[in-house]
């Protein structure tokens, strides 16, 4: 029950945040779109938010642990509740800088409240390691759900609400200060290890440098990464000709996603025993 009681903590935490990381996606491109901005500028205000996630990311576990997790967690609302409201602008220095905080914020959602997790099992809790997987399952089922429910409502209040494609990201905004004022009143802070920047990237080179498996994984991921974010800048311009609701869209391309992991996840744990080249 202690464990329970842990676990539905950390997801009420972080399933808002999750949710509104994904009404941010649908109607990206048909909002920059509407604000009479060339394809080339688009992708630019793209590029800012991929540069700047890529750029954050090589220090992101080091500012983690020196600020502090639960700190990053309540950052990473934060900066992401700034990048939706400066989506009102119709300035590119506006949307680009909005686009720097959104990679920035996506950059810790991604680290920092799964670091909080594992330090509090572990350390605070002394709950087995092995449980650990249970969480995460249960984490990867419900953002599985949400990714679709968020294409849906994107739809739904850019249809229903006289803003138009900016909707989405207004509503985003509730769901972000509820992840953040939850993660403050609840959850205890934790720290890392002090250590250099410099010398944790030169850890992880060297760690790279020493196993080519691991060199070829990191390559592979990221030419299939590099795959989705052209594929995540190209999807809209294709089928918003074609009159396609792109909010439905956006939550087909999510479920398919998801029946596709659960059928990973079958093939190699029943009774196929599948294994990954």
């Amino acid at each position: 029950p202690a464990f329970r009681r842990f676990q539905r903590e950390f997801l009420l935490g972080y399933l808002p945040a999750l949710a509104a990381d994904w009404l941010q996606g649908p109607l990206l491109f048909q909002l920059l779109q509407s604000r009479g901005f060339l394809r080339s500028q688009i992708a630019a205000l793209y590029s800012c938010g991929f540069a700047s996630n890529v750029a954050f990311g090589l220090i992101s576990g080091v500012f983690v642990d020196r600020l502090g997790r639960k700190k990053s967690c309540m950052l990473s609302s934060g900066l992401c509740s700034a990048s939706c409201l400066l989506q009102l602008s119709r300035d590119f220095l506006a949307l680009a800088a909005g686009r720097v905080l959104a990679g920035l914020g996506t950059s810790l959602l991604f680290s920092a409240f799964e670091s909080w997790y594992v330090h509090e099992h572990l350390e605070r809790h002394d709950f087995p390691a092995e449980w650990i997987p249970d969480t995460f399952s249960r984490m990867a089922l419900w953002n599985s759900g949400l990714a679709v429910a968020a294409g849906l409502v994107a739809e739904l209040v850019a249809e229903g609400l006289v803003l138009g494609p900016v909707a989405p990201f207004l509503v985003a905004v509730p769901f972000l200060v509820l992840s953040g004022i939850f993660a403050g009143k609840n959850w205890d802070e934790n720290y890392g290890k002090n250590r250099p920047c410099g010398k944790a990237c030169g850890e992880g080179l060297r760690g790279l440098a020493s196993d080519p498996r691991a060199l070829l994984l990191g390559l592979v991921q990221a030419l299939v990464e590099s795959i989705l974010l052209i594929f995540a800048f190209l999807w809209t311009p294709v089928l918003e000709p074609h009159g396609i609701p792109l909010g439905i869209a956006f939550s087909g391309f999510t479920a398919a996603s998801a029946a596709g992991s659960a059928l990973f996840r079958r093939g190699v744990s029943g009774r196929l025993r599948l294994q990954p080249l």
